[in-house]
């Protein structure tokens, strides 16, 4: 049972993303991720101009005079939210956590693919998959699933990208439009990345706090991993420390830079005190010169 506290939070935050999809990425998704080919759609007389290609010779000589056949473009799609809850997400120093941020980005994107009439679902994650959401159109499979993003109490806090992209690889059969959300503290799942990479559309989104990146120096400070439970007191104002944290950090970077690009996916990069809408529409327009 929502509280009412939860439930009005929810209903805001469904009125933001809303508002942002159809406001802010009006026409940017639908030229960005194209249908997979043309259906037919009637026939109507030739006008000066068409395509004689087009002539429908049939209909032609039946009424003695050119008729064209009309196509329209196949455009319904489906797109899945491949979303990560492990424990790692808790976490934020800036203007909110990052489960907050993917929840955002996530909502979003769901508003995107109703809005162009696809359809949408989900896959929630931690080192299992805690839950799939079948896709769907509709605002009202948008509420529940944004619903489902915010209450959820994943059953494990750890990690498991591989396991997450080999079910969606199961379930999924026909081609979708993949957003895989995560802040991507996990490796091993090259096999599961590329094979997916070959069946969907694959975009990755990862989701960072600037806490990450730098430790900052402030004395003695106790730790936890929100993932693992571990708990670990460490010294700030080591100089070597800092310096071996960020090098971890910029190795997981190039890993993951250079894993995506073999597989051939594009790589959205989120800060919680960062900016949305910029990186997003610089992905869509990226794709929609490449088409």
């Amino acid at each position: 049972m929502l509280t009412e506290e939860l439930l009005k939070k929810i209903q805001r935050f469904h009125f933001k993303t809303h508002r942002l999809a159809n406001n802010l990425f009006a026409g940017q998704y639908e030229s960005a991720f194209k249908g997979r080919g043309i259906e037919f759609a009637e026939v109507r007389e030739y006008h000066p101009g068409d395509d004689i290609r087009t002539i429908d010779w049939n209909v032609s000589a039946r009424f003695g005079h050119p008729f064209v056949k009309v196509f329209h473009e196949e455009r319904e799609l489906t797109v899945i939210l491949v979303l990560d809850l492990s424990g790692s997400h808790l976490f934020g120093t800036k203007k909110k956590f990052k489960r907050e941020l993917l929840a955002e980005v996530a909502g979003m994107l769901a508003f995107l693919a109703i809005r162009t009439n696809d359809k949408v679902g989900a896959i929630l994650f931690s080192s299992q998959v805690e839950k799939y959401i079948p896709p769907k159109k509709g605002a009202s499979h948008v509420w529940r699933l944004i619903k489902e993003i915010f209450t959820y109490e994943p059953r494990e806090l750890t990690t498991n990208i591989d396991g997450a992209l080999a079910y969606l690889n199961r379930v999924v059969k026909r081609h979708a439009i993949v957003f895989l959300i995560s802040d991507c503290m996990d490796t091993g799942f090259e096999r599961s990345l590329r094979l997916t990479a070959r069946k969907h559309d694959l975009t990755m989104i990862r989701v960072s706090d600037p806490a990450e990146d730098a430790i900052p120096d402030v004395g003695l400070v106790t730790i936890r991993d929100p993932e693992t439970g571990h708990v670990a007191l460490i010294n700030t104002r080591s100089k070597r420390l800092r310096e071996e944290w960020q090098n971890v950090r910029k190795e997981q970077a190039v890993y993951l830079s250079e894993l995506l690009r073999r597989a051939g996916v594009d790589l959205v990069d989120l800060y919680t005190d960062g900016p949305i809408i910029e990186p997003l529409t610089r992905l869509f327009d990226q794709r929609r010169k490449r088409l």
